[in-house]
């Protein structure tokens, strides 16, 4: 089965949109899964969460940013070029339900996911607030989608460039000051959610955060994903991505999404050099 790109954009500065025809993918997907494809034939599998789909036209969204060897390598093809393999819908979808008023926060490239998460939430009748924070006003993307998946749309930006200055944490303890939050889901990099749960928790307020562990085979079989929440051995790929917040232990979870860099930035070092020679 081919997996034919419709149509690229690169929203921001190293960020890009890949639309895709995959209509057996997009038939049961749902907010907060995700897919695992490959960019080349010998290379790696990497995960990435569905950002949009359209079911009638069975088209897939996903947006990525080219910081590694793969995702630079994805970053490459163009409308008409062909992914060598595509699987999904993995993992849980979102515990989408009718919460009251349900805050989405999306830290630089857990934006796109957060679209899906926060448009289900609002369909299912909750009042939704969606927070967007960046380093800067260069790295938001899809200001008019987000608006349109939730009920008030924020910004904050580190250098105050667009939006509010600062971090979206500052955006979420104003707003549980001034209103009862009966629901959280963060998703982002990891030091985001941990001030996330940290701050929720101390109001009592559940919260979920999408993990992003290194992931491989997303079947729950190779076991590179796992994490403890709650004192227990849980896996990213099918047993989330979404998890209690207040249970995971972010520590370990920063302390093994390291253990790679060195690696990861060798191959992205070579992709550089190939970038070259072609």
């Amino acid at each position: 089965m081919s997996y034919k790109i419709i149509s690229k954009k690169e929203l921001c500065a190293n960020q890009y949109e890949l639309v895709i025809d995959a209509p057996y993918v997009v038939r049961n997907a749902k907010a907060g899964q995700f897919i695992i494809l490959r960019a080349e034939e010998n290379g790696e599998r990497i995960p990435l969460t569905i950002a949009d789909v359209n079911k009638a036209k069975g088209e897939l969204t996903i947006v990525f940013m080219a910081v590694g060897y793969t995702t630079k390598m994805l970053a490459k093809l163009d409308a008409g070029d062909e992914l060598v393999d595509l699987a999904g819908p993995l993992g849980q979808p979102t515990h989408i339900k009718k919460y009251g008023t349900v805050v989405c926060l999306a830290g630089g490239y857990g934006a796109a996911p957060c679209y899906l998460i926060s448009k289900a939430f609002k369909d299912a009748g909750n009042k939704v607030y969606m927070i967007m924070g960046a380093r800067n006003k260069d790295l938001i993307f899809w200001q008019d989608k987000m608006k349109s998946a939730c009920n008030e749309l924020f910004i904050t930006t580190d250098d105050g460039s667009l939006g509010e200055k600062g971090f979206v944490t500052q955006v979420l303890e104003r707003l549980m000051s001034n209103e009862k939050i009966d629901y959280a889901i963060a998703v982002g990099p990891m030091p985001m959610m941990r001030a996330v749960a940290n701050m929720t928790r101390n109001k009592g307020i559940y919260t979920e955060a999408s993990m992003n562990p290194i992931m491989v085979d997303g079947t729950g079989m190779c076991g590179a994903c796992r994490l403890t929440v709650g004192g227990q051995v849980k896996f990213a790929c099918v047993d989330g991505p979404d998890f209690n917040a207040h249970e995971i232990d972010f520590d370990e979870v920063i302390n093994r999404c390291k253990i790679y860099k060195d690696e990861e930035r060798k191959r992205s070092e070579n992709c550089n050099l190939l970038s070259m020679v072609k």
